[in-house]
């Protein structure tokens, strides 16, 4: 039994879903660390060939839950609104292979079976980390990626945006936060393929179940070849420092500001206060935003 997601499965597609639609699937634990138990539970199963990794209600996942003083993260061991920061916690906690939140998403990189990450609505932040990790990812044409931590409270922390788009259109991003549409991060090569709204369930079983008729081994040898020459480029490296320059932006004083908003405010405010000068996520018109209907 899971709190923050589903796991089912049929015939050889095993497919977990970020179940906590009421918040767009925002990350807070246990989510990482279900996540992960699914994949091992997936790794596990025979019958299992391919994961498909999706979001309940009317969006993937809106990254991580910054609601309620943060006082969830205190379960990762990393402090909440109120207390003083320990950079040497900090550090321990969010390059520590055992217990920490990157370490439990990478298990979707290290998966023996391939993963499809189905993205609607969206995909933003922590969420957008997440699910560049997978080895497909499929969109709605109206879906929308991300990184507004890029403005304040946050840096990349898989790297995946870095190592899917490259240094021209990687600093781009990196130094504005600026959002895409699913069929714009294809363009770009962002994401492998956007669908209409309405194909997305339908295109992406196309793709799971023709990946479902390669025998497993033969599926974890050719994903194997290709994570090794991005592991070879330091993709580990990058991991371990982009969570501590996380930990330092969380904490400077515009990091501070920008939860002391959130806390006092709402989050609403402090999203307000971050995007309203670019005019975009909840600040931006209807061609900037999924459409939730």
């Amino acid at each position: 039994m899971f709190e923050t997601i589903k796991y089912e499965k049929v015939g050889k597609i095993a497919t977990i879903t970020l179940n906590r639609p009421e918040k767009f699937n925002t990350i807070r634990p246990p989510m990482p660390e279900e996540i992960e138990q699914a994949i091992i539970q997936a790794n596990h199963d025979e019958s299992i060939r391919v994961i498909i990794l999706q979001g309940a209600g009317k969006s993937f996942c809106a990254g991580f839950d910054f609601s309620e003083n943060l006082d969830h993260f205190n379960d990762w061991g990393l402090k909440s609104a109120q207390e003083e920061w320990d950079p040497g916690k900090d550090f321990m906690v969010a390059t520590n292979p055992f217990y920490g939140i990157i370490p439990k998403f990478m298990s979707i990189w290290k998966s023996s079976k391939p993963v499809i990450a189905k993205i609607h609505g969206w995909c933003v932040g922590g969420g957008s980390e997440m699910a560049l990790l997978a080895d497909v990812v499929i969109a709605s044409d109206d879906a929308r990626f991300g990184t507004p931590y890029a403005r304040v409270w946050g840096c990349h922390l898989t790297g995946m945006w870095i190592y899917r788009l490259g240094l021209t259109k990687a600093k781009m991003f990196a130094l504005t936060g600026d959002s895409v549409s699913g069929k714009e991060a294809v363009d770009i090569g962002l994401i492998n393929y956007s669908y209409p709204a309405e194909e997305l369930d339908e295109k992406v079983m196309y793709w799971a179940n023709r990946m479902a008729s390669i025998p497993t081994s033969q599926l974890a040898s050719m994903k194997l070849i290709v994570n090794q020459v991005f592991e070879q480029m330091g993709l580990q490296n990058t991991q371990y420092l982009g969570p501590i320059l996380d930990g330092i932006m969380r904490n400077t004083p515009e990091g501070k500001e920008f939860v002391n908003v959130a806390n006092t405010l709402g989050v609403q405010a402090a999203v307000k206060m971050r995007d309203e000068p670019f005019q975009d996520y909840s600040q931006g018109n209807k061609e900037l935003k999924p459409n939730m209907n």
